[in-house]
């Protein structure tokens, strides 16, 4: 398949429109047109159903979109690490939610004032959303919360760090338990529990450790779902719930006293990070520097 005639299409596609997208793909119109006629020739279907108000997708255009997005960024992806090589030494990291907003930014400054050659690109998002920036080959190293299951990853931990169950300080005095810094989990399954959104490391981690005690989320009482630690720590504060966080997260509003942490009874909630990239691999010199780093004791995280 012809990847210029690809492109040609997805731009057409977001362009919605034939005049537009052969402006910005500096093509005339026929030209444009004639491409996008080679390719539904190519694969005898019919892929787009042009008329005055613009272009839509058939169900075989539809596909081929779909298909289009990955193998496009895939072509990008290699030809940024090739030009990579020859040019200059990127790092290109993933990183889960409460690393990447909390403890990475101080080890990234700290490991570029010794490698100023290196530049650094880091996308945030949560230990699912790095795993899949991992396999599309968009970052080469992940760090990430909690072990997945599979055997495509090489994996090496590098911190720990408590989930506490937080709470805005009035909020507790008003609950029963309020003269307590401590509760039981049948006792939390009666209160509004604020939780982080399915499949995100910091939520696996939970599920986990209350099956190891017998109990499941399922028998909680789950207020709300939310996918970052900011929306959850400004939803604890306004006093709607309780929630569990990484204790990285909330050590500022504890010294202030906006949140307090109380004591689960019988329950240990600590959490793993890992760094993590596929298997096969081959990390640059730079790379294993900056595994390395973050190995050891001067990695100065937040």
């Amino acid at each position: 398949m012809n990847l210029e005639h690809l492109k040609a299409f997805y731009v057409t596609v977001m362009a919605n429109s034939i005049s537009k997208a052969a402006k910005q793909l500096h093509l005339s119109q026929p030209a444009l047109s004639m491409q996008l006629q080679a390719l539904e020739k190519e694969l005898d279907s019919e892929l787009l159903i042009r008329s005055t108000k613009g272009v839509q997708l058939t169900e075989a255009g539809e596909v081929l979109y779909d298909y289009a997005k990955t193998i496009l960024s895939l072509k990008e992806n290699i030809q940024r690490d090739i030009k990579n090589i020859h040019k200059n030494q990127q790092l290109l990291l993933g990183a889960c939610t409460t690393v990447g907003d909390y403890a990475l930014p101080c080890s990234l400054f700290l490991f570029k004032d010794k490698n100023p050659d290196i530049s650094v690109h880091v996308e945030i998002s949560n230990t699912p959303g790095v795993i899949t920036k991992l396999i599309n080959h968009t970052v080469r190293i992940g760090i990430i919360q909690g072990k997945p299951p599979g055997d495509e990853m090489e994996y090496m931990e590098i911190m720990r760090d408590k989930l506490l169950l937080v709470v805005q300080p009035q909020f507790w005095e008003r609950l029963s338990a309020g003269e307590s810094n401590s509760i039981t989990l049948e006792e939390l399954k009666e209160l509004p529990l604020i939780m982080r959104e399915e499949g995100s490391g910091t939520r696996c981690y939970i599920e986990e450790t209350l099956s190891e005690h017998g109990t499941s989320l399922d028998e909680f009482n789950i207020a709300v779902e939310l996918n970052t630690p900011e929306a959850i720590k400004s939803s604890v504060t306004a006093g709607q719930g309780l929630s569990f966080v990484p204790e990285y997260t909330v050590k500022k509003e504890l010294r202030i006293g906006h949140l307090k942490a109380i004591e689960v009874q019988d329950v240990d909630f600590t959490s793993h990070y890992y760094v993590a990239y596929l298997k096969d691999t081959k990390l640059r010199p730079h790379e294993k520097e900056f595994l390395d780093f973050l190995n050891s004791h001067k990695r100065g995280f937040c």
